[in-house]
């Protein structure tokens, strides 16, 4: 018998390893390491929450919004629908219906990251991220008054006038350049001094710690409006909170009427109608910081997941716009599908654990 080959009745030499492609093989393999990377993250929230008795649970001070969630909920299964059809149509050959399918599962993708969008956005405008928050009374005020030190721009042009004065001192640069610039300064100092003296008081409480943090948003919503000219909802869900802030703010605005002159109040409303923007309302989150840097660590790492499954699908998509697509895309559909819905079972895991519970 010739050597390397078999008699008639013998079987044929088996062949070693799992008897599916390589590719998929390789698909579950790296499923398997995404699982235990968001376990980590999972596991890790689930420890410091059981640990931080006072966790922020209540949406109206957290801000997130459990509708949201829950239509992010619904538009990714229905994105797992949509990539299971779209490898059925591609086992079928039909590969028009499978470009319809994938492009359906990109589109859904799209939403699902503008809602998040929307939501972050949320996060951002109460400035409830890591590093941001107050978790007690004294960081509450501390943090108002270090955002009203910056809301007229005063700390900084106070900076970049020491350092003209020096300039002309030390006689670096062409000194009627620098004396126009000093005079530029000058002036608009002596206006922004004009603004910071209508919140100085304000300040001067919070430093002193003699006013509490509802009369602080009361005095903060009257410059607002005096700034503005426009009165805003002030955002609270408690009637007796509702009424202290009420109170103080009109309080505030009477007391400002008469200590800022009534052309001041033209040109603010004119020149600095947008200076409170980046002035929050001050609020106590305990372990606020803690429960934003989880959040926005498991949810931005989920949203990156969904960024590469997008970028799948679009490389999918051409090819099926570009009539490409054939059968040896078959697995990596299937493979893209297996993905789609590993990012989809994540957040079935996130929705719950961080809006709901």
């Amino acid at each position: 018998m010739t050597h390397g080959t078999h008699s008639p009745g013998h079987a044929p030499t088996l062949k070693m390893g799992v008897p599916i492609p390589n590719g998929k093989l390789g698909m579950w393999l790296f499923l398997g390491t995404e699982i235990m990377f968001f376990t980590a993250f999972i596991g890790t929230y689930i420890v410091l929450r059981w640990g931080s008795p006072g966790w922020p649970t209540d949406p109206n001070v957290t801000h997130i919004r459990v509708a949201l969630g829950a239509i992010n909920t619904f538009v990714l299964i229905c994105s797992s629908v949509s990539v299971v059809l779209a490898h059925e149509a591609m086992s079928l050959r039909n590969y028009q219906k499978a470009t319809k399918f994938l492009g359906l599962t990109l589109a859904l993708a799209c939403v699902f990251l503008g809602i998040k969008s929307v939501e972050y956005a949320g996060k951002i405008q109460h400035d409830i991220l890591p590093g941001h928050v107050a978790e007690s009374q004294e960081g509450a005020r501390d943090k108002l008054v270090r955002e009203l030190d910056g809301a007229a721009g005063g700390l900084a042009l106070r900076s970049e006038l020491e350092k003209v004065k020096s300039a002309i001192a030390l006689g670096t640069g062409k000194k009627s350049d620098l004396e126009a610039q000093q005079k530029a300064l000058t002036e608009k100092l002596a206006l922004v001094g004009r603004v910071e003296a209508a919140y100085a008081p304000l300040k001067e409480q919070l430093r002193a710690g003699n006013i509490t943090l509802l009369e602080s948003r009361g005095k903060l919503a009257a410059l607002k409006e005096l700034f503005s000219g426009r009165s805003e909802e002030l955002e609270t869900h408690d009637e007796r909170e509702k009424t202290v802030i009420e109170a103080a703010k009109s309080r505030e605005l009477a007391a400002l009427e008469q200590r800022v002159p009534v052309e001041d109040q033209k040109l603010f409303r004119d020149q600095f109608a947008n200076i409170f923007n980046g002035v929050h309302d001050p609020h106590v989150i305990v372990y606020g910081n803690t429960f934003a840097s989880i959040y926005f660590l498991m949810t931005g790492f989920h949203a990156v997941h969904v960024l590469i499954g997008m970028l799948m699908f679009g490389m999918l998509l051409w090819r099926g716009l570009t009539n490409t697509l054939g059968p040896d895309q078959e697995l990596f559909v299937e493979n893209a599908g297996l993905y789609w819905h590993f990012v989809d079972l994540v957040w079935i895991f996130l929705f719950p654990l961080l809006y709901i519970i």
